[in-house]
Formats: C-alpha cells, sequence, structure tokens
C-alpha cells in the first residue's frame, strides 16, 4: 500500500506508515519543502524503525 496526500513532514509520512503504508510518495511535500524534507523524513523512518 502506498500511503498519498499531505505528507509535507516526517510526522506525516510516520503516521502513513503506522497506518499500513508501505511506501509513501511525497511528490507535493518535496516541491514545497526541498529536498531536506527527504532526509528529515528518512531521519525519522529510522528512529520509528528502531522502536517497533
Amino acid at each position: 500500500m502506498i500511503g498519498v496526500g499531505g505528507i509535507d513532514s516526517a510526522e506525516s509520512a510516520i503516521e502513513k506508515l503506522e497506518a499500513g503504508a508501505d511506501l509513501v510518495q511525497v511528490y507535493t511535500g518535496l516541491v514545497y519543502e526541498g529536498p531536506a524534507l527527504l532526509t528529515r523524513i528518512n531521519e525519522a523512518y529510522l528512529r520509528w524503525k528502531q522502536r517497533k
């Protein structure tokens, strides 16, 4: 399942993953937040995986 829509922060990406998404689509978030968004999401994802 791919989580899409409203992913403009690391927190919103993690919310999609917690809801069961296997991937997240961040096209619009990337346009508005820039490439640093991907770094923030990746770091949050690594922290999230460690807690699981």
